[in-house]
């Protein structure tokens, strides 16, 4: 099955940065982000497809916009991976935090057909844009942890969240322990299902959100 497409949301920017550990510092539960990219057509991992994600960091705030304290030259919790021969694309981040009216969620797109120059990714077009979501169970014991227990927004549920609504049981990560207990960290994987082929545009989930 084709992974939905949703929302690109407002905050995207296009780095295209290559780096497997995007957290700069930012602190929180360590996540390791596993993504394995599929061709729908034939069931088979694809490889040399350019996985990029952007998310939040434990109190609501994205890099590279001037809200909340961060400012415009900030790039933390960003960056894209190459899908190696199994599909797998992995990353070193944190559970992200969350802001008004959002579920808890990281975006992604997978670019296709581009190349790797000076550490960014450059050409190529996008196939699929995406949000992954956490299991509600996880997101509440994150809750209560430091540094999400600063965050002062109140947290929107998947089930009360419009865009997971609209697809996102199909983006829920499978979430397992890395250690002994949460706060040493949690492993994310997730099957994407995209056509390699397909460019859809804007239309396909809007640019409204975020």
């Amino acid at each position: 099955m084709l992974t939905p497409e949703q929302t690109e949301g407002p905050y995207y920017l296009d780095l295209e940065t290559i780096r497997k550990n995007i957290t700069e510092g930012k602190t929180g539960v360590p996540l390791t982000l596993r993504t394995t990219v599929i061709d729908t057509r034939t069931c088979a991992p694809l490889s040399n497809v350019a996985v990029d994600i952007w998310q939040c960091d434990a109190v609501g705030i994205y890099s590279g916009y001037i809200a909340g304290g961060s400012t415009p030259e900030t790039t933390f919790l960003r960056g894209v991976q190459l899908t190696d021969s199994s599909g797998v694309a992995e990353f070193t981040t944190i559970y992200p935090g969350w802001y008004a009216g959002r579920a808890l969620h990281i975006h992604v797109k997978t670019h296709v057909g581009g190349t790797v120059s000076g550490g960014t990714y450059e050409g190529g077009h996008v196939s699929h844009t995406g949000q992954l979501y956490f299991p509600e169970n996880y997101n509440t014991q994150v809750a209560a942890l430091a540094p999400y227990r600063g965050n002062t927004a109140r947290r929107t549920l998947n089930s009360q969240d419009y865009i997971y609504r609209n697809g996102g049981s199909s983006s829920l990560l499978a979430i397992t322990l890395a250690g002994s207990s949460l706060s040493q960290g949690v492993i994310g994987a997730v099957v994407l299902g995209i056509n390699p082929t397909a460019t859809p545009g804007p239309g396909a989930a809007g640019r409204i959100g975020s």
